[in-house]
């Protein structure tokens, strides 16, 4: 049984660094190389644990030679466009200026209801309000609305705003995170005084975020009214 562990264990760690090393869209929306790979090393994992007398090296070698392999066709696919274009495919446009076209998905294999479920997924219940789309070679459905049924933005009622990156957390769990400080820009010590001032410990806090304005929000593990603190007064 200590055995059929260790193997599990090894085979377990030698999959997420493969599925790592080949990149994180695998472990999101697959091209079609990539979905073969990863089947592959998927089956290939399981040999040693069914068959205990099969040696550990006849996984782990395979397992390496197709990530190595899938490592040198992303290279290929960067470098040549034809020859991503002969793995992947292209991206087949499906509605262009509102007008559906039948050819494309009948070449897809897109019956009515797959193409309906699609863009249903985008938020879109009536085809009539789809302006353009397009079938990536993941086999995803882009949606462009029309502007009459597309929500208006800020720019739609001239209203003007500076374009700023998402906060970040800084504090997760009691536990400082330096690297979201520096690519924020937050200087040593600021967290621990703004904690002195509303009187909490670093142990108490659950959350703190921080955004390029300086405004940080601030969860305690009580389950309290979060904290807000801006230019640094507290604010609620």
């Amino acid at each position: 049984m200590s055995i059929v562990l260790l193997r599990s264990l090894i085979l377990y760690i030698l999959v997420i660094f493969s599925v790592r090393l080949m990149g994180k869209r695998q472990l999101g929306e697959l091209q079609p190389s990539e979905l073969v790979i990863t089947i592959l090393i998927s089956n290939i994992a399981t040999l040693p644990l069914e068959d205990t007398d099969i040696p550990l090296s006849l996984g782990i070698t395979p397992i390496l030679a197709l990530v190595c392999f899938e490592v040198i066709v992303s290279w290929l696919n960067l470098v040549f466009p034809k020859f991503r274009k002969m793995i992947s495919g292209s991206p087949k446009i499906i509605i262009k200026n509102g007008k559906t076209d039948p050819d494309t998905l009948r070449e897809l294999r897109f019956s009515v209801d797959d193409l309906m479920m699609s863009l249903r997924e985008k938020d879109v219940f009536n085809i009539e309000d789809v302006q353009f789309a397009i079938v990536e070679t993941t086999g995803n459905v882009s949606v462009m609305k029309k502007q009459t049924a597309d929500m208006p933005d800020r720019e739609d009622f001239q209203i003007k705003v500076k374009n700023a990156d998402p906060p970040q957390v800084i504090v997760s769990d009691g536990k400082i995170l330096p690297n979201s400080l520096r690519s924020m820009g937050v200087a040593d010590g600021t967290v621990e005084k703004i904690l002195r001032e509303i009187n909490l410990k670093l142990n108490d806090v659950f959350i703190i975020t921080v955004d390029t304005k300086g405004h940080f929000f601030i969860v305690d593990k009580s389950g309290n009214a979060p904290y807000i603190v801006e230019k640094g007064e507290l604010i609620k």
